[in-house]
């Protein structure tokens, strides 16, 4: 099942930060601001649609891991650009380094890991889970 991804390459997406992205509207802080949950789904929304594109219809990818620092705010009505950058392949686990920028600033940045998975598969693996589990 495993496909070769292209190293190296890269996506990049302009997100408005809405309130509903704020830190204030989820409950993550008190501010007006990108909240640090956001930031991840954009970074983590970039890297899937990045991997989508070299990947056949029945396999997807599921997120395993993020690692990343939030560096600087970003107020509410920002348009910010996220970046998410291949950087290795080891059989299905996929790493990619993703930032998010607001104009020159780096608001945040670090490491994403998505692994490659059957989609069938994996809602199977699902649906047996919480039959387990009932």
């Amino acid at each position: 099942m495993t496909v070769e991804l292209p190293i190296g390459v890269s996506l990049s997406k302009v997100f408005r930060v809405d309130r509903e992205h704020s830190a204030k509207h989820i409950g993550s802080g008190e501010v007006e601001v990108l909240s640090t949950p956001s930031m991840i789904l954009f970074m983590e929304m970039v890297s899937l649609e990045l991997a989508q594109r070299y990947l056949p219809q029945n396999l997807t990818t599921v997120g395993t891991r993020v690692d990343v620092k939030h560096l600087n705010p970003a107020p509410v009505g920002a348009e910010i650009v996220v970046e998410s950058k291949l950087v290795k392949q080891e059989g299905r686990k996929l790493t990619f380094e993703v930032r998010a920028l607001w104009k020159d600033l780096v608001v945040g940045e670090g490491i994403h890991e998505r692994y490659i998975v059957d989609k069938q598969k994996f809602v199977e693996k699902v649906k047996r889970l919480v039959s387990e589990r009932v």
